[in-house]
């Protein structure tokens, strides 16, 4: 009787496994092909991208999209399906970057590399039908967090460079991003999210500290300079956030970095930017659900309206 319920469990687990691996399959094949693979945007191997062109006869707005996976993983090839269809379909072309991990550098690493990534795709406008006043980013987690600390950055370009990327403007025309950290200061976090989502180990390396150096007059600086919210002034560009993790307090007993998607992020950046005039929208999933709508569609109607494409039965509920 004991082989057979392993044998059962066992069955039920590869079907289960196959059955996963089909979606899976299924997802990528939904994508649609890139029309430039991998190509390289910088110097370090992470430095690549996907481009797909929504083929439009007019140069067409542009999304960059920045993956996940706490500064420590994922891929450029992760961007949802349904995002970068709706984007195509609505005539916004698409890039999806890879960027610096914290195994190969710390912070500002990756978000320089966004930032660089911007720059490259403004550079390439004319070879690529791209217009380089339409331009906007988005991701998730971690991305979603270098997507704003780009867009809140002042212009990075450096016209004094021998590099000619470097000449093009880091400026965005909006962002629009899922569960994403407005602030990386643990002690910020503390205060507007609780629990211990502060103690998330992958803040660490992203810092580039060692935990005996958390509590020190450089961690704290480099927590502020490594926090979106910190440059945010009156001429950055609108904000759309969306989150799923549960609203409400963390309980008690919640583990190290629980919360590092709260909603209170969205909350906490929102009241900065609407305090400077800046627009700001936050969203929950299951809000969204209830109003017959998904996150992606809806973070590309907000950049359809900021790029000045019209889109009907748009739904404004902030």
């Amino acid at each position: 009787m004991r082989r057979r319920k392993i044998v059962s469990w066992g069955l039920l687990a590869l079907v289960s496994l196959t059955v996963s691996l089909a979606a899976a399959q299924q997802r990528f094949l939904d994508r649609p092909l890139p029309d430039r693979v991998n190509v390289r945007y910088g110097s370090h191997h992470r430095h690549r991208l996907d481009f797909w062109s929504a083929g439009t006869d007019q140069p067409s707005p542009l999304l960059v999209y920045i993956h996940g996976g706490g500064f420590q993983g994922g891929d450029k090839r992760g961007i949802p399906v349904d995002l970068l269809q709706e984007c195509l379909q609505s005539g916004i072309s698409v890039a999806s970057i890879n960027y610096r991990l914290s195994q190969h550098a710390s912070f500002p690493a990756p978000m320089l590399d966004g930032a660089r990534a911007v720059q490259f795709l403004r550079f390439k406008a004319k070879d690529w039908n791209i217009d380089p006043e339409r331009i906007a980013a988005s991701g998730g987690s971690a991305g979603a967090g270098v997507a704003l600390w780009v867009g809140f950055q002042d212009d990075l370009k450096n016209p004094e460079s021998e590099d000619p990327v470097d000449h093009q403007s880091s400026r965005l025309s909006c962002v629009a991003v899922f569960g994403a950290q407005t602030t990386y200061d643990p002690r910020v976090i503390a205060t507007i999210v609780g629990g211990r989502a502060h103690e998330h180990p992958a803040l660490t390396p992203f810092f580039g500290l060692t935990k005996e150096h958390l509590e020190t007059e450089e961690a704290y600086r480099r927590y502020q300079e490594a926090s979106p919210d910190t440059y945010v002034t009156a001429d950055d560009p609108p904000v759309y956030l969306v989150y799923n993790e549960p609203k409400g307090s963390l309980p008690p007993d919640a583990p190290p970095g629980k919360g590092i998607h709260h909603p209170n992020f969205g909350t906490y950046l929102a009241s900065k930017l609407h305090a400077n005039g800046i627009e700001c929208l936050t969203d929950h999933v299951d809000d969204l659900a209830s109003r017959g709508k998904t996150p992606h569609h809806r973070m590309v109607e907000f950049c359809c309206r900021h790029f000045g494409i019209e889109v009907t039965g748009e739904d404004s509920e902030n």
